[in-house]
């Protein structure tokens, strides 16, 4: 294992990204859910956790009509940098 390596936040965000959220999420453009740059203007951070753990609880509180987003089972760090990731499609 190589203790140098260096942590990316960022790339893990995109790697999380490719593995769980791509299939209904893109980053600027609509899918079947709401592009993280759309997601980024309109919500909080604690929001997007809350939706990404519980999403069955939380979809009425953020306004949608329907729930169609699976729970995700996700570490401290997966979270952060999920969000971070999403975040970052805030001014485009």
């Amino acid at each position: 294992m190589n203790k140098n390596r260096k942590f990316y936040p960022r790339l893990f965000g995109l790697s999380l990204f490719k593995e769980k959220c791509w299939g209904c999420h893109h980053q600027t453009a609509m899918a079947f859910g709401p592009p993280f740059a759309a997601i980024a203007k309109k919500r909080t951070r604690d929001e997007m956790i809350a939706q990404i753990l519980d999403p069955k609880n939380m979809y009425k509180h953020l306004g949608y009509k329907r729930n169609s987003m699976p729970a995700f089972k996700l570490s401290p760090k997966e979270l952060q940098s999920i969000t971070d990731y999403i975040m970052s499609f805030k001014d485009k």
